[in-house]
């Protein structure tokens, strides 16, 4: 039988999760246009309440409010699906994160995840496959040559670099011996994964960075060449849910470089869910850096550094962490 407990805190874990997800987001996009104007030289937002901290709401109203349009020739069921598989595969990979210690609530031990699967890695490059059809079908189904070469870019882009990121992986579980991610994190109890696998935490970076399609990897929405990519048709809300997508990417993607590489939610002194959202914060701010600083690539050089560097440069990485199991024993 279905215990109301569990079930009533699973569903607080479901919200707080969302509330949370969304929350870092928004506030994202304000960090980032404030941190690269201090980059640049020049002021962020700073009209919308005090220090522009009122801006993502704001955003979010005019977005919400703006006209939403399809064009005449586009297929209209997937022109409003592709907005959702952009953001939904990537909330839904938060489910298996481990973001804190267990607790013990009403008398019984409760994770700080939504779900504890035993197959939590390979369920987060299922839905990381997943949302390639965002790009897929928003630039498809918008009958526009613009937004069909971002689709195009974008499929290119994000299947090669998810098997760089796949490869930069696999050390990772066969240091820690299981595909659970809370098992990933107890395994990092003593000393993170990043001291033992230095090359693997940077190919996963240089991937992930690739994935969330940002500079120097924004050859999808190359706003010289092709608009704005595969969601040039997009206005208003459709368009806020493939822009809100991009950054919950982060959020969960820094997640996950936290809790494969950076022990998780392990820290000294401070509560172990602030530890976890630290380390999220600085995978965020190191994108953001990377933005402010880094000119794009073309799109060969792109596409030749995954193949031709990372992915050569992960599988011998995973055949020198073999090789060092075998030794040690």
């Amino acid at each position: 039988m279905f215990d109301p407990i569990d079930i009533a805190i699973t569903l607080g874990k479901i919200l707080l999760v969302f509330m949370v997800i969304m929350t870092m987001a928004a506030y994202l996009v304000l960090a980032e246009r404030k941190l690269l104007g201090y980059i640049q030289d020049r002021i962020g937002p700073n009209r919308v309440g005090p220090f522009g901290i009122w801006q993502p709401l704001a955003d979010a109203i005019k977005l919400f409010t703006k006209e939403d349009f399809k064009p005449a020739g586009a297929d209209k069921w997937l022109f409003y699906l592709a907005p959702a598989m952009a953001a939904i595969p990537a909330i839904m990979i938060f489910a298996v994160i481990p973001f804190g210690a267990p607790l013990t609530l009403f008398g019984r031990q409760v994770t700080m995840q939504v779900s504890d699967l035993n197959v939590g890695l390979l369920l987060f490059v299922a839905f990381s496959s997943i949302a390639v059809y965002g790009v897929a079908l928003g630039g498809w189904a918008s009958n526009s040559k613009y937004a069909l070469l971002g689709s195009i870019r974008g499929l290119a882009q994000l299947i090669s670099y998810e098997i760089s990121m796949g490869l930069s992986l696999v050390p990772v579980v066969m240091l820690a011996r299981s595909f659970q991610l809370s098992e990933i994190v107890g395994a990092q109890e003593g000393c993170w994964f990043i001291v033992y696998q230095p090359l693997a935490f940077i190919i996963f970076m240089i991937s992930i960075l690739a994935e969330c399609k940002r500079v120097p990897f924004d050859i999808p929405e190359a706003e010289g060449e092709i608009v704005a990519g595969y969601h040039t048709e997009y206005s208003g809300m459709r368009f806020s849910l493939f822009f809100v997508g991009e950054y919950i990417n982060i959020v969960v993607l820094g997640g996950l470089a936290a809790t494969f590489f950076l022990g998780g939610w392990h820290g000294p002194f401070l509560p172990p869910v602030l530890w976890f959202f630290i380390k999220v914060l600085a995978v965020a701010f190191l994108f953001i850096w990377i933005r402010g600083t880094l000119p794009r690539m073309r799109y060969d050089q792109l596409m030749m550094f995954c193949w031709k560097v990372l992915t050569p440069l992960a599988l011998l990485n995973i055949l020198a962490t073999a090789w060092f199991i075998l030794l040690k024993g």
